[in-house]
């Protein structure tokens, strides 16, 4: 018998969500996006922490063997 008012809850929060318009700080959005790679301490680039560890390197393409399937 109290699904009434957690009915009427959702409906408000959803309502509420679809009706506002949050602030956003859009000067700390532009320096977000705009910001260049991470660098670790030595002032290079940061590795990706998500890059695959397996993946070829793209450097060695001229000494890779080239496969052909048939």
């Amino acid at each position: 018998m109290g699904r009434g008012r957690a009915k009427a809850k959702q409906t408000k929060v959803a309502r509420e969500l679809k009706y506002s318009s949050p602030t956003m700080d859009l000067d700390a959005l532009q320096r977000e996006i705009g910001s260049a790679a991470p660098r670790n301490g030595n002032g290079e680039a940061a590795e990706d922490d998500y890059a695959d560890p397996y993946a070829p390197d793209t450097e060695d393409d001229d000494e890779s063997p080239q496969r052909r399937y048939r």
